[in-house]
């Protein structure tokens, strides 16, 4: 199999990192052992470009006529080849040249159908899921079950603005939905994949540290409840500088988003 070309740029004006993508890909498209004739492009962006998700699908698709499925959606960084960008405007892309057979996007609007329906068998699927919408659990077990194998791979939409997926499949929507802009948010979308495309995934968490190590001194079973000899809670909320008095929801937000590393005193020296 060839090479799938991909190109990432981060610029303030989002046109001009679309610019610098696409002459990414283009020159890729060019060299011996990628991918030339590609249909299927994946597409994130870093959320300071949401708001502009529909032109730059646009652009894109304009610019790249070949290309006839898309998927991707938001995130607040985004990474791609050796490179990551966190909260800087930015944008991944991704080209893949695969057996038109041997995929299928999927939305809200154009609906995967159970494994073996209308002509396509989806053996597993790469999905894109809106964190915020109330039945994603259910949602996902509920497409798990119209794969063969049940196994699903991706992640949550990440935005401080629109939480916005792309979907465009050239099979076509769902009858009395309209002509569909490709920009999606709420539910899933994504790509599933048939039989006959070999794949390895890996999910990973990204993070950063938000603060300096600290000492677990009292805890029950599998609860916390002191850090350096204080109370956890109260240490956790100033090391996240938030306020269950003065704003309880962005607390309630930052304290969800945070994931806590732990290690014996052998290691931490």
């Amino acid at each position: 199999m060839k090479r799938f070309p991909t190109g990432h740029a981060t610029h303030p004006q989002a046109r001009m990192a679309a610019s610098l993508a696409l002459a990414q890909v283009r020159a890729q498209m060019r060299a011996p052992g990628y991918a030339s004739s590609p249909s299927l492009a994946l597409l994130y962006i870093s959320d300071h470009f949401a708001d502009q998700a529909q032109d730059l699908l646009d652009l894109l698709s304009a610019e790249l006529p070949e290309i006839t499925d898309w998927s991707g959606t938001v995130g607040v960084g985004v990474c791609g080849g050796s490179a990551e960008y966190f909260d800087e405007p930015a944008l991944s892309l991704m080209l893949l040249e695969l057996p038109s057979d041997q995929y299928r996007v999927f939305s809200g609007v154009a609906p995967l159908p159970r494994s073996g329906g209308a002509g396509f068998s989806a053996q597993t699927a790469l999905v894109h899921a809106d964190g915020t919408a109330p039945d994603v659990a259910a949602l996902v077990a509920e497409l798990a079950d119209r794969t063969a194998s049940g196994y699903l791979f991706g992640g949550l939409a990440a935005s401080r603005g629109a939480s916005v997926q792309f979907a465009v499949g050239g099979d076509g929507n769902l009858a009395g939905h309209g002509a569909a802009s490709g920009v999606f948010a709420g539910g899933l979308s994504g790509v599933a994949f048939g039989p006959g495309v070999a794949l390895l995934s890996r999910v990973t968490q990204g993070c950063q540290p938000v603060g300096p190590v600290h000492r677990i001194t009292d805890a029950a079973d599998n609860v916390v409840l002191a850090l350096d000899d204080e109370p956890a809670l109260d240490r956790l909320l100033d090391t996240l500088e938030v306020s269950l008095s003065e704003d309880p929801q962005r607390a309630i937000e930052r304290v969800r988003a945070t994931l806590a590393g732990l290690m014996d005193d052998e290691r931490s020296g």
